[in-house]
């Protein structure tokens, strides 16, 4: 699972489409645009970028390979359809039904997932970097720590934080959310904020007897309690400044 984390946080900005593309069937596609009804259509290949699908009954659909990159999907009917491999990055997918839908090597960057239905789905390899209301059936608390971890690195740290609130909600006692959360506040000048965390995590930490992670908290809270004026810089907290030396063993942090 670490390895797999890992992957996701170095390949955070593309994804690989392996499979040779399929063309939709133009009926369909003129079908689809202009009543917004299309069950069990072809629709593999087909360029939707950017459609306003809102409401559209797509339910057992095949959009393998299909791009729907900032389509607007909003309350859309998925049920059944076939996303393999389909690029809905920055699709609105708020309310869409997607029960039994087939997710596999599908784009979800930065696509916006709340109150999405998910009954009898399995989300396989897709990529969720950026992605915005997970619900927390789709990952596992280190899948929503390692997107933090790379949110945070991107310099996105209030996604990173809410990510890691994400992991946190689901395993209450991963310290190692509670840590990259404090460094991704002391960023954000919320001294309180982090403060309060890193002495979380280092109780957690010393509890579950990790004795590298109470250590990284324990650095991180002196770090904390240094005065500002003492700092040769008094500029804004630089992230990846601190967290030069802990970067290396946030993923150490992962739950087996």
């Amino acid at each position: 699972m670490k390895n797999q984390i890992l992957a996701t946080v170095i390949f955070v900005t593309s994804i690989c489409f392996t499979t040779v593309v399929q063309a939709a069937n133009p009926e369909h596609i003129r079908q689809l645009l202009a009543t917004k009804k299309c069950q069990n259509c072809d629709l593999s290949g087909a360029g939707l970028v950017m459609a306003d699908l809102s409401g559209a009954d797509l339910s057992g659909a095949n959009l393998a390979l299909a791009n729907l990159s900032r389509a607007n999907l909003t309350g859309a009917d998925l049920r059944g359809a076939n996303l393999t491999s389909a690029s809905l990055f920055g699709a609105n997918l708020n309310s869409a039904r997607l029960g039994g839908a087939t997710i596999a090597g599908t784009d979800l960057r930065n696509a916006y997932l709340y109150n999405v239905e998910l009954t009898n789905v399995t989300f396989n390899s897709a990529n969720l970097q950026g992605a915005t209301g997970i619900p927390s059936q789709i990952a596992t608390p280190d899948e929503f720590y390692g997107l933090g971890v790379a949110a945070a690195e991107k310099g996105n740290l209030q996604q990173a934080i809410d990510y890691f609130n994400q992991a946190i909600s689901v395993k209450p006692d991963f310290a190692g959310a509670f840590l990259a959360r404090g460094i991704a506040r002391y960023q954000l000048f919320d001294r309180q904020g982090a403060f309060q965390d890193a002495q979380i995590a280092e109780k957690m930490f010393k509890t579950q007897n990790n004795l590298n992670g109470a250590q990284t908290a324990q650095a991180f809270i002196i770090e904390l309690k240094t005065p500002q004026d003492t700092k040769i810089s008094a500029g804004k907290p630089n992230f990846m400044d601190f967290v030069s030396g802990v970067a290396s063993i946030l993923l150490q942090f992962l739950p087996f």
